[in-house]
């Protein structure tokens, strides 16, 4: 089959086309056909190197983590699916490969695609709608009533955590730039801060829960938005003990991560505030409810731009240029 692969770790290495062998199925996976491959800004930082300590890939190995297709094949364990279903996926780590013509997921890790969705609009949800989910229900436990913060709401995680906030009840605020104010309070948002205008941290205040994706500058300005007993959960770090003890980290990428988020965690503390790192993990039940959330109407997916199967450097290139609005995804099939 074909598919894109990391050759190299480096951030101007460009993915190489390649013959590949087939997946191996597992007995408790299915082999999915990829019709669409949702792109993110993970799949560049896994390939410049950024993730080597959490996530050591070993080159050369297949890029991507969103896809939806049809199964083709499933393993003798598999018991909810079958061949033929139209499904959609964030496969786990460490057996990611989307940006190819063939995949092997879990079957834990896979739901059935939602039935008002292409398979283009369907590959741009499972990553950012899993991370805003888990965030925002897993982590966050948001109620009706509350006050949330999501930076970014053009972006990819903020297009989908901005409707399942509102659809959770919440009072939502976002950052965007001019050109997308009115465009982002559509999908739900009740305050938009023109970031090329304001600093939030001046606009906003007595929030139950920020939802940080930027810089460390960012994360720092955003502790002084929250009330006191309030959560920031930051999707872009810095790393925490926690975290590091979920993945069985080596005891000195535990210090290192331990080091990395002190100075926020005692910040934290010392405003009467909760911090966390949340790293998205694949589960395919949590999809099934998102998935009806779609279906419902309660939440779409934005997609930005559909790139072809050929053109995944340039599909790559432009998620890291941060231009997209929502999601970009690439046509496999």
């Amino acid at each position: 089959m074909q598919a894109f692969i990391v050759e190299r770790y480096g951030k101007k290495n460009a993915l190489q086309q390649a013959e590949v062998p087939m997946p191996e199925l597992r007995d408790d996976e299915v082999l999915i056909e990829v019709h669409a491959a949702g792109v993110n800004l993970l799949d560049a930082k896994i390939r410049s190197g950024e993730f080597k300590l959490i996530l050591p890939y070993t080159t050369p190995f297949i890029l991507g983590h969103d896809v939806a297709g049809v199964v083709t094949r499933i393993g003798p364990r598999v018991r909810q699916f079958k061949v033929g279903d139209e499904v959609y996926s964030r496969p786990d780590d460490l057996r990611i490969g989307t940006f190819a013509q063939f995949v092997a997921v879990k079957e834990s890790s896979v739901a059935l695609k939602p039935g008002n969705l292409t398979m283009e609009e369907a590959a741009s949800v499972p990553l950012v709608a899993l991370t805003a989910w888990q965030a925002l229900v897993g982590r966050a436990d948001l109620k009706k009533g509350q006050k949330v913060f999501i930076q970014a709401g053009s972006g990819g995680v903020g297009t989908v955590a901005i409707q399942l906030a509102r659809h959770l009840g919440a009072t939502v605020a976002t950052t965007a730039g001019t050109s997308n104010l009115a465009w982002v309070k559509s999908l739900g948002a009740d305050i938009v801060v023109d970031y090329k205008k304001d600093d939030f941290e001046s606009v906003l205040g007595d929030y139950d829960v920020v939802l940080n994706s930027q810089d460390g500058k960012t994360l720092a300005k955003s502790l002084n938005v929250l009330k006191p007993g309030g959560k920031l959960i930051s999707i872009s770090g810095p790393p925490d003990a926690v975290f590091a003890e979920a993945i069985k980290a080596p005891w000195l990428v535990r210090q290192v991560m331990r080091a990395l988020s002190f100075g926020t965690r005692r910040k934290a503390e010392r405003l009467q505030l909760g911090y966390s790192f949340l790293f998205m993990q694949a589960n395919g039940s949590e999809l099934q409810q998102i998935t009806s959330l779609i279906e419902s109407g309660a939440m779409r997916p934005v997609v930005d731009k559909v790139f072809p199967f050929e053109a995944s450097n340039e599909a790559l290139a432009y998620v890291e240029s941060r231009r997209a609005k929502g999601k970009v995804v690439i046509k496999v099939r």
